[in-house]
């Protein structure tokens, strides 16, 4: 069955493409917006637009009972979550799948094993998709982090595993940088763990997914900039 009328749980450029999109497929449109982007692009253009009561992301896009409840008031029956936010949350796909709403993205499932950087390039080695050399292993020592990267050879990349948006990324040409760049992506950003990812470089590893067990790896894609090594992301009707 066609979506009728789709709310993007995000803001700004990102919710505006999706907007765009949608409303060339014939789909109604619902903008959510905090108190900051009453006046933003993506609720001037969207259908529909439901204020979420509350001015930091903390208090409106990260807020999965807000989201779900502006759905339910603004007739939506599919939620997309954009990217950021709560794109990755399987907890977010599973509340809207609860609340009788479709998931426009990876089923919860394909996201939890997607969470972590360190477990998903796990998987997709027991899947034997070619991976980039690097070290994901338990002993986080920078004994064992020098090491591994004279094994892997440099310039290397240290990641954190539960980063994103390219924080606790940082590139390291010799021997000298490795010690500082590991303490800096033990401590950046919010909810990183004591568990840091050596890459010999920052590429993105597509796997998209559609639901019903379908997901297909497209290969490894170069990213500069802010990247992601393994990312989850919606797969479109075409893949």
């Amino acid at each position: 069955m066609k979506i009728q009328c789709l709310l993007v749980a995000n803001r700004g450029e990102i919710a505006r493409r999706i907007l765009r999109t949608a409303r060339a497929m014939g789909i109604k449109t619902v903008a959510v917006y905090s108190e900051a982007d009453a006046q933003a692009l993506h609720v001037q253009e969207a259908d529909t637009a439901c204020a979420l009561g509350g001015n930091s992301s903390a208090d409106t896009y990260l807020r999965i009972d807000k989201l779900i409840a502006a759905a339910q008031t603004s007739g939506a029956d599919a939620v997309h979550p954009g990217y950021g936010f709560l794109s990755e949350n399987a907890g977010f796909a599973e509340a809207v799948l609860a609340a009788g709403l479709r998931w426009v993205g990876p089923p919860p499932a394909a996201i939890r094993q997607l969470g972590s950087k360190a477990a998903a390039k796990q998987l997709a080695q027991s899947q034997g998709v070619p991976c980039l050399p690097g070290y994901q292993g338990e002993d986080q020592s920078d004994e064992r982090f020098q090491a591994e990267a004279g094994r892997i050879g440099y310039p290397i990349m240290v990641k954190a595993v539960a980063g994103g948006g390219g924080r606790g990324m940082r590139q390291v040409a010799e021997a000298t940088q490795l010690p500082a760049a590991l303490q800096s992506a033990l401590g950046s950003g919010i909810g990183l763990r004591p568990w840091r990812v050596i890459d010999r470089k920052s590429l993105a590893e597509s796997a998209p997914c559609r639901g019903a067990g379908v997901c297909r790896h497209a290969g490894s894609l170069c990213s500069p900039g802010r990247t992601r090594l393994l990312g989850a992301a919606p797969a479109s009707k075409n893949h």
